[in-house]
């Protein structure tokens, strides 16, 4: 679980502020405070009813080798990107998700599975592969993911807020305690894809509005 949420994993998500940067250039977040208003709700709003649980269904489809329940989980995944970045996020960090999967464990029998989700497994897909690969059960899967998304969104508030490193210390120890909560809405949702949802549109606004700000510190 540490391995999988550290930030030292190459796949880029300290690249990407996830609308964040956005917020902060139309003045909606400009502060400790409303960053933790920011980040609570996307924890509750879009990771718990859509990231989180696609990840855990892909668990169990992985470790069923059910290549026809993958399909699904990705053409919903894609189909909740609202936006060019969005999509190129969970593309990029997907592939290279795979990509050190295939450094670190060549042999895999689900690699030629992953390779049938095309372009690639995105993001929530490929990380549950990488999860399932070092014997994390659904549960760890989606506590570490959502660990590893809050300390990349943590890392670009402190960046682009700005705010000082005491302060991201606060937000990760409130924001950690809002993480049990998420993972057992997400399980309760396994299985139930008719019942996800990805409604943010705010989010949706102002990461469309990032792809061209005159000047940004995250990937575009």
């Amino acid at each position: 679980m540490m391995w999988l949420a550290s930030p030292a994993l190459p796949v880029g998500g300290f690249s990407y502020s996830e609308g964040l940067e956005a917020a902060v250039d139309a003045g909606l977040v400009s502060d400790e405070a409303q960053t933790l208003d920011w980040l609570r709700g996307q924890l509750q709003l879009t990771l718990a009813r859509s990231e989180l649980p696609a990840a855990c269904e892909a668990h169990a489809a992985w470790a069923a080798g059910d290549s026809a329940g993958l399909q699904a989980i990705q053409t919903w995944v894609l189909a909740t990107r609202e936006t060019a970045e969005l999509r190129r996020q969970t593309e990029q960090m997907g592939r290279s998700m795979l990509d050190w999967l295939r450094n670190l464990q060549p042999e895999h029998p689900a690699l030629s599975l992953a390779a049938t989700l095309q372009p690639a497994p995105a993001w929530p897909l490929a990380f549950a592969l990488g999860a399932h690969a070092l014997g994390l059960d659904a549960t760890q899967t989606a506590q570490t993911l959502a660990f590893s998304w809050l300390e990349n969104q943590v890392q670009a508030a402190m960046r682009v807020v700005p705010l000082g490193q005491s302060a991201g210390q606060r937000l990760l120890a409130a924001l950690s305690a809002d993480i049990p909560a998420a993972v057992l809405q997400a399980r309760n949702l396994q299985g139930r894809m008719d019942a996800w949802q990805s409604f943010s549109p705010l989010l949706a606004i102002l990461s469309s509005r990032h792809e061209t700000q005159y000047s940004r510190l995250f990937r575009s």
